[in-house]
Protein backbone atom coordinates (compact mmCIF):
# COMPACT_ATOMS: atom_id res chain seq x y z
CA UNK A 1 0.00 0.00 0.00
CA UNK A 2 1.24 3.24 -1.13
CA UNK A 3 1.32 5.83 1.85
CA UNK A 4 -0.09 9.14 0.98
CA UNK A 5 0.67 10.98 4.39
CA UNK A 6 3.38 10.72 6.64
CA UNK A 7 1.87 11.98 10.46
CA UNK A 8 5.06 13.67 12.66
CA UNK A 9 5.07 13.58 16.10
CA UNK A 10 7.79 14.63 18.40
CA UNK A 11 6.90 13.45 21.63
CA UNK A 12 9.00 14.45 25.29
CA UNK A 13 7.19 13.43 27.99
CA UNK A 14 4.05 13.51 26.39
CA UNK A 15 1.98 10.39 27.68
CA UNK A 16 -0.41 11.87 29.51
CA UNK A 17 -1.77 13.45 25.92
CA UNK A 18 -1.09 10.74 23.62
CA UNK A 19 -3.98 8.35 23.89
CA UNK A 20 -6.26 11.73 22.43
CA UNK A 21 -3.80 12.64 19.56
CA UNK A 22 -3.45 9.43 18.27
CA UNK A 23 -6.72 8.53 18.62
CA UNK A 24 -8.22 11.98 17.16
CA UNK A 25 -5.84 11.31 14.15
CA UNK A 26 -7.54 8.18 13.47
CA UNK A 27 -10.73 9.45 13.45
CA UNK A 28 -10.10 12.36 11.05
CA UNK A 29 -7.91 10.23 8.90
CA UNK A 30 -10.23 7.37 8.13
CA UNK A 31 -10.00 8.12 4.17
CA UNK A 32 -6.57 8.86 3.81
CA UNK A 33 -3.43 6.26 3.41
CA UNK A 34 -1.31 7.89 6.49
CA UNK A 35 1.33 6.12 9.08
CA UNK A 36 2.39 7.78 12.23
CA UNK A 37 5.69 8.50 12.79
CA UNK A 38 6.74 9.40 16.38
CA UNK A 39 9.86 10.43 17.73
CA UNK A 40 10.81 10.46 21.35
CA UNK A 41 13.53 12.83 23.04
CA UNK A 42 14.34 10.19 25.68
CA UNK A 43 11.26 10.50 27.60
CA UNK A 44 11.20 9.36 31.51
CA UNK A 45 7.70 9.16 31.50
CA UNK A 46 7.01 5.43 30.04
CA UNK A 47 6.32 6.74 26.49
CA UNK A 48 7.57 4.48 24.82
CA UNK A 49 6.20 1.56 26.65
CA UNK A 50 2.84 2.98 26.23
CA UNK A 51 3.09 3.26 22.42
CA UNK A 52 4.78 0.02 21.57
CA UNK A 53 1.78 -1.44 24.21
CA UNK A 54 -1.12 0.08 22.66
CA UNK A 55 -0.17 1.55 19.15
CA UNK A 56 2.48 -0.80 17.68
CA UNK A 57 1.08 0.05 14.58
CA UNK A 58 3.01 3.20 15.27
CA UNK A 59 6.48 3.75 13.94
CA UNK A 60 8.53 4.67 16.65
CA UNK A 61 11.84 6.15 16.82
CA UNK A 62 13.56 6.10 20.17
CA UNK A 63 16.43 9.09 20.47
CA UNK A 64 18.92 8.62 23.71
CA UNK A 65 19.07 12.59 23.91
CA UNK A 66 16.33 15.55 23.66
CA UNK A 67 16.78 16.31 19.98
CA UNK A 68 14.24 19.41 20.22
CA UNK A 69 11.79 19.95 18.09
CA UNK A 70 13.34 21.03 14.75
CA UNK A 71 15.99 18.15 14.81
CA UNK A 72 13.55 15.80 16.05
CA UNK A 73 10.85 16.67 13.05
CA UNK A 74 14.01 16.24 10.75
CA UNK A 75 15.08 12.91 12.26
CA UNK A 76 11.26 11.70 11.99
CA UNK A 77 10.77 12.75 8.42
CA UNK A 78 14.06 11.03 7.38
CA UNK A 79 11.88 7.75 7.92
CA UNK A 80 8.77 8.79 6.65
CA UNK A 81 7.72 7.58 2.93
CA UNK A 82 4.41 9.82 2.69
CA UNK A 83 4.39 12.20 -0.53
CA UNK A 84 2.87 14.52 2.27
CA UNK A 85 3.70 15.64 5.94
CA UNK A 86 1.07 16.61 8.78
CA UNK A 87 4.05 18.11 11.39
CA UNK A 88 1.70 18.33 14.74
CA UNK A 89 2.43 18.50 18.40
CA UNK A 90 1.88 15.70 20.46
CA UNK A 91 -0.39 17.63 23.21
CA UNK A 92 -3.33 18.42 20.23
CA UNK A 93 -6.92 16.88 19.42
CA UNK A 94 -7.61 16.68 15.94
CA UNK A 95 -11.35 17.83 15.58
CA UNK A 96 -11.89 17.59 11.54
CA UNK A 97 -10.92 15.65 9.22
CA UNK A 98 -7.59 16.43 7.53
CA UNK A 99 -8.65 15.40 3.89
CA UNK A 100 -9.91 19.03 2.77
CA UNK A 101 -6.80 20.19 4.30
CA UNK A 102 -4.82 17.72 1.78
CA UNK A 103 -7.36 18.69 -0.95
CA UNK A 104 -6.66 22.34 -0.90
CA UNK A 105 -3.01 21.56 -0.93
CA UNK A 106 -2.91 19.06 -3.69
CA UNK A 107 -4.95 21.65 -5.49
CA UNK A 108 -2.78 24.81 -5.75
CA UNK A 109 0.69 24.22 -6.67
CA UNK A 110 1.21 27.97 -5.15
CA UNK A 111 0.65 26.51 -1.79
CA UNK A 112 3.40 25.87 0.48
CA UNK A 113 2.23 25.00 3.92
CA UNK A 114 -1.05 25.11 5.61
CA UNK A 115 -2.06 25.39 8.77
CA UNK A 116 -5.68 25.28 10.37
CA UNK A 117 -7.69 27.26 13.30
CA UNK A 118 -5.91 26.43 16.83
CA UNK A 119 -8.22 26.18 20.20
CA UNK A 120 -7.01 26.23 23.69
CA UNK A 121 -8.17 22.98 25.77
CA UNK A 122 -11.27 25.22 27.09
CA UNK A 123 -12.20 25.45 23.01
CA UNK A 124 -11.17 29.30 22.58
CA UNK A 125 -10.12 30.47 19.79
CA UNK A 126 -5.78 30.54 19.86
CA UNK A 127 -4.04 32.57 17.05
CA UNK A 128 -2.41 29.94 14.96
CA UNK A 129 -0.59 32.57 12.47
CA UNK A 130 1.53 35.84 12.45
CA UNK A 131 3.58 38.61 11.27
CA UNK A 132 7.46 37.96 10.41
CA UNK A 133 9.77 40.10 12.36
CA UNK A 134 10.25 43.74 11.83
CA UNK A 135 11.11 46.06 14.35
CA UNK A 136 7.50 46.75 16.39
CA UNK A 137 6.70 43.39 16.88
CA UNK A 138 10.68 42.47 17.98
CA UNK A 139 9.87 45.65 20.26
CA UNK A 140 7.02 44.31 21.81
CA UNK A 141 6.58 40.56 20.64
CA UNK A 142 2.45 40.81 21.26
CA UNK A 143 2.32 42.35 17.23
CA UNK A 144 3.97 39.05 15.91
CA UNK A 145 0.27 37.79 16.38
CA UNK A 146 -2.06 40.71 15.76
CA UNK A 147 -3.49 40.04 12.61
CA UNK A 148 -5.58 42.60 11.12
CA UNK A 149 -9.29 41.80 9.71
CA UNK A 150 -10.89 38.46 10.30
CA UNK A 151 -8.63 37.33 12.33
CA UNK A 152 -8.85 40.34 14.72
CA UNK A 153 -12.72 39.81 14.62
CA UNK A 154 -12.51 36.18 15.03
CA UNK A 155 -15.41 36.04 12.52
CA UNK A 156 -13.55 34.15 9.37
CA UNK A 157 -15.72 35.73 6.32
CA UNK A 158 -13.55 33.33 3.74
CA UNK A 159 -12.19 29.93 3.32
CA UNK A 160 -8.45 31.10 3.20
CA UNK A 161 -6.11 33.35 4.18
CA UNK A 162 -2.73 34.40 3.05
CA UNK A 163 -0.15 35.02 5.96
CA UNK A 164 3.59 34.82 6.67
CA UNK A 165 4.28 31.87 9.26
CA UNK A 166 1.96 29.02 10.77
CA UNK A 167 2.75 27.94 14.27
CA UNK A 168 4.41 24.75 14.43
CA UNK A 169 1.83 22.89 15.95
CA UNK A 170 0.16 21.97 12.87
CA UNK A 171 1.40 22.16 9.28
CA UNK A 172 0.69 20.40 6.15
CA UNK A 173 3.38 20.14 3.70
CA UNK A 174 4.65 18.38 0.89
CA UNK A 175 7.70 16.08 1.49
CA UNK A 176 8.95 17.55 -1.39
CA UNK A 177 8.71 20.92 -0.10
CA UNK A 178 10.45 20.05 3.15
CA UNK A 179 13.15 18.54 1.84
CA UNK A 180 14.08 21.35 -0.37
CA UNK A 181 14.28 23.67 2.45
CA UNK A 182 16.56 21.45 4.38
CA UNK A 183 13.36 20.75 6.51
CA UNK A 184 13.69 22.46 10.38
CA UNK A 185 17.05 24.44 10.95
CA UNK A 186 18.52 22.83 14.01
CA UNK A 187 20.20 25.81 15.22
CA UNK A 188 16.68 26.33 16.71
CA UNK A 189 16.30 24.03 20.14
CA UNK A 190 12.62 25.00 20.85
CA UNK A 191 10.42 28.27 19.48
CA UNK A 192 10.63 30.21 16.36
CA UNK A 193 12.14 27.13 14.00
CA UNK A 194 8.36 27.22 12.46
CA UNK A 195 8.90 31.01 12.05
CA UNK A 196 12.35 30.10 10.17
CA UNK A 197 10.57 27.57 8.32
CA UNK A 198 7.52 29.46 7.17
CA UNK A 199 10.40 32.13 6.14
CA UNK A 200 12.34 29.48 3.87
CA UNK A 201 9.07 28.19 2.10
CA UNK A 202 8.27 31.95 1.49
CA UNK A 203 11.91 32.77 -0.14
CA UNK A 204 10.78 29.47 -2.42
CA UNK A 205 7.93 31.86 -3.86
CA UNK A 206 4.92 29.20 -2.52
CA UNK A 207 2.15 30.73 0.34
CA UNK A 208 1.24 29.84 3.31
CA UNK A 209 -2.28 29.33 4.22
CA UNK A 210 -4.57 29.14 6.77
CA UNK A 211 -7.79 27.49 6.62
CA UNK A 212 -9.99 28.51 9.47
CA UNK A 213 -12.98 26.12 8.83
CA UNK A 214 -10.91 23.05 10.14
CA UNK A 215 -9.89 22.49 13.75
CA UNK A 216 -7.53 21.45 16.17
CA UNK A 217 -6.93 21.71 20.22
CA UNK A 218 -3.67 22.72 21.28
CA UNK A 219 -3.29 22.21 24.99
CA UNK A 220 -0.20 24.92 25.00
CA UNK A 221 2.82 24.76 27.06
CA UNK A 222 4.05 28.09 26.67
CA UNK A 223 4.55 30.15 29.42
CA UNK A 224 6.45 33.44 30.77
CA UNK A 225 9.25 31.02 31.76
CA UNK A 226 9.97 30.01 28.83
CA UNK A 227 10.12 33.63 27.55
CA UNK A 228 14.28 33.62 27.13
CA UNK A 229 13.96 30.29 25.03
CA UNK A 230 11.46 32.37 22.54
CA UNK A 231 14.00 35.56 23.06
CA UNK A 232 16.89 33.60 21.87
CA UNK A 233 14.85 32.25 18.60
CA UNK A 234 14.49 35.50 17.18
CA UNK A 235 18.28 36.42 17.82
CA UNK A 236 18.89 33.16 15.89
CA UNK A 237 16.51 34.46 13.24
CA UNK A 238 17.52 37.81 12.87
CA UNK A 239 20.90 36.42 12.55
CA UNK A 240 20.32 34.02 9.38
CA UNK A 241 17.57 36.42 7.76
CA UNK A 242 18.97 39.96 7.80
CA UNK A 243 21.71 41.71 7.08
CA UNK A 244 23.27 45.25 7.43
CA UNK A 245 21.58 48.62 9.12
CA UNK A 246 17.93 46.34 9.16
CA UNK A 247 20.31 43.22 11.11
CA UNK A 248 21.53 46.53 14.01
CA UNK A 249 17.67 47.73 14.09
CA UNK A 250 15.87 44.77 14.50
CA UNK A 251 18.76 43.26 17.60
CA UNK A 252 18.52 46.76 19.14
CA UNK A 253 14.65 46.45 19.47
CA UNK A 254 14.59 42.57 20.49
CA UNK A 255 17.44 44.19 22.90
CA UNK A 256 15.16 46.50 24.48
CA UNK A 257 12.30 43.81 24.38
CA UNK A 258 14.33 41.41 26.84
CA UNK A 259 16.09 44.28 28.56
CA UNK A 260 12.14 45.38 29.75
CA UNK A 261 10.94 41.44 30.15
CA UNK A 262 14.47 41.24 32.96
CA UNK A 263 13.18 44.47 34.66
CA UNK A 264 9.85 43.47 34.98
CA UNK A 265 10.71 40.55 36.43
CA UNK A 266 12.83 41.38 39.18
Amino acid sequence: MTVELSVIIVNYNGKRFLQDCLDSLYRCLDNITFEIVVIDNNSTDDSCNFLQTDFPEVMLIQSSINLGFGKGNNKAVEHANGKYLLLINNDTVVLDPISPALDFLKSDKSIGVIGINMLNGDAQYLTAAGNFPNFKNMLRMKYLLQLSGDFKTQDFKRDSYDVDWLGGSFLLLKKETYTKIGGFDQDYFMYVEDVDLCRKIANLGLRRVFLPNLSYIHFVGFNKTKNPLLVKGYEIYIRKHFRGLKRKLLSLALFINKTVKRLKDK
